[in-house]
């Protein structure tokens, strides 16, 4: 025989009643835990929908148009240069949550290589500082949403992009330029001692150039972030003014 839901739903909900009332007080207790815990887990799970999507592909799109705006800096060797294509990825781990920005910054790598003469090695390089400059910025920003959280969660990110651009140079860069390029250690820090003679070593060279190099950029656009976010704010969170 077969029953319809509305027919022995009434039947279950007064079974579980007399089991919860059946048992004893402390595992009652664990129960009703267990089944709080699941509820806010399910609500505050995060939900993607289509203004998120939007609004990653939109600071995606600038960031690509960013990335072709870059500029030789006097004081660095030449193959340095500067772009603000990290901005929308700092935009978007605020306004969105961090992962967004980290989405935003593989975005734009991505279709940088259509581009790129670097063999991927300058768009990894870019990736990975990116996403350590937005991730420790949007988490911070997320659990502290105050003007004051958004300044200490984008500094804190810039010294963390500045921090880990010692690394990823040292470690993944400029070996992979080596290997791939067929560039020598010698020449690449040729190129700095070409500004700064008294450079011995690469260790020196990212330590004394691409470190504060890398934080000055960071900082630059949170400045920039944090003049231009408000007035963007409705139009990232699909709210009228």
């Amino acid at each position: 025989m077969v029953y319809q839901w509305k027919e022995i739903r009434p039947k279950v909900n007064n079974l579980g009643a007399f089991l919860m009332v059946r048992l004893p007080k402390k595992e009652k207790e664990v129960l009703t835990k267990m089944s709080t815990t699941t509820a806010t887990q399910t609500m505050a799970r995060p939900k993607i929908g289509a203004r998120q999507i939007a609004v990653t592909g939109m600071l995606g799109a600038v960031a690509i148009i960013l990335q072709f705006f870059e500029f030789v800096i006097p004081i660095m060797p030449s193959f340095i240069k500067l772009d603000l294509s990290d901005l929308p990825g700092l935009i978007g781990s605020f306004a969105l949550g961090p992962w967004y920005g980290v989405a935003i910054c593989l975005i734009k790598n991505i279709f940088h290589l259509a581009t790129s003469s670097s063999a991927l090695v300058g768009e990894l390089c870019n990736f990975l500082l990116g996403a350590s400059f937005v991730l420790p910025a949007g988490y911070i920003y997320k659990y502290n949403k105050t003007k004051k959280g958004a300044l200490i969660g984008a500094v804190v990110g810039a010294l963390c992009m500045a921090l880990f651009s010692f690394p990823s140079n040292y470690f993944v860069t400029y070996p992979m330029y080596i290997n791939l390029y067929g560039m020598s250690e010698e020449a690449i820090l040729g190129m700095y001692q070409a500004i700064l003679p008294s450079m011995k070593s690469l260790t020196q060279c990212l330590l004394v150039f691409n470190l504060p190099f890398t934080f000055v950029k960071g900082l630059i656009s949170v400045a920039i972030t944090l003049l231009i976010y408000k007035p963007l704010s409705p139009i990232l969170h699909g709210r009228e003014k």
